[in-house]
């Protein structure tokens, strides 16, 4: 049946129109089912973001039409009491968890501080994008390899791959990985995790570690990695680039061969990110501050 289909594939909506899709439709929608009058309920703008920001994880807006629903059910019983008569009862943003009886969905926000080792990197979820961090660390060891954060086969692969890359990259640090074990791990471990686009992050923050050099926290990164260190597209980079714009992420690297899926990418997000398309994941490492573009010429040439 597939096959005989032509498949359409909606991109989820942003922020921005989720909030004109709350405050033009949903609120009034809801307030009409509870029979609440204009004038009478008073939900400012602020409200109503934090309730799309905090309070919903999805592509869509029927979760969000849920809250407004909720909310106005709630209000509709304020204002039949004493408590809301004379004026029209507001909603603050401190009032939202207690009108709608639940606790805040947690986002990822861009770290305050950069460590080497530890790099930012963007993941698709059927809710929509999130930002990941991928976290390494060297103890003394034997040359081990440890990963844990529940990841998959794919994403153990992408770093096995990225840690034979950093040592080739890196020939005069095989001292460093013999006399230790590097663990990697992705928080949060109760999440599963799978698929190849972590591998330039991965490949980043053991770069990071072994030079001792730390990545700004508002940079992130997707895509996948080969063992000659090119930079290979992914999928879901509009839902990607909306979660790094909400963390508060500055510049994105992102594969050069997904720049023609920037066209299904809202204006607001792009217009808000410095996107850098790159090829090899040397750009990023010199980018980024990782590694020196003289010390790589001379390693070239080496």
């Amino acid at each position: 049946l597939l096959n005989r289909m032509e498949v359409i594939n909606f991109t989820g909506y942003t922020p921005d129109e989720k909030f004109e899709i709350a405050r033009n439709h949903l609120l009034p929608k809801a307030m009409e089912k509870m029979g609440i009058p204009d004038g009478v309920l008073n939900v400012p703008d602020d409200t109503i973001k934090a309730i799309i920001n905090d309070y919903t994880m999805e592509a869509g807006v029927r979760g969000l039409q849920k809250r407004m629903d909720t909310l106005c059910r709630n209000a509709a019983v304020r204002i039949g009491s004493q408590e809301g008569q004379g004026e029209a009862f507001t909603v603050g943003t401190d009032m939202i968890r207690s009108e709608l009886d639940m606790h805040p969905v947690h986002h990822e926000r861009v770290l305050s501080k950069g460590r080497p080792g530890v790099v930012t990197g963007l993941a698709w979820t059927a809710a929509g994008g999130e930002i990941l961090y991928i976290e390494t660390l060297f103890t003394k060891g034997s040359g081990r390899l440890i990963i844990t954060g529940q990841l998959g086969d794919v994403m153990k692969e992408s770093a096995q791959i990225a840690v034979s890359l950093v040592k080739s990259m890196f020939p005069e640090k095989a001292k460093l990985f013999k006399d230790n074990d590097l663990h990697i791990h992705v928080p949060e471990g109760a999440v599963p995790k799978d698929g190849p686009s972590a591998g330039v992050t991965l490949t980043t923050a053991i770069a990071s570690l072994v030079t001792g050099k730390a990545v700004s926290p508002e940079i992130a990164m997707t895509g996948e990695i080969s063992l000659r260190g090119a930079v290979t597209p992914i999928g879901g980079l509009p839902e990607k680039l909306m979660a790094a714009q909400r963390a508060g992420v500055k510049k994105v690297f992102i594969p050069k061969d997904n720049t023609d899926d920037l066209e299904d990418v809202a204006k607001d997000v792009s217009s808000s990110l410095d996107i850098m398309p790159v090829s090899e994941i040397t750009d990023i490492l010199m980018d980024t501050g990782v590694i020196e573009k003289e010390l790589l010429e001379n390693k070239a040439s080496a």
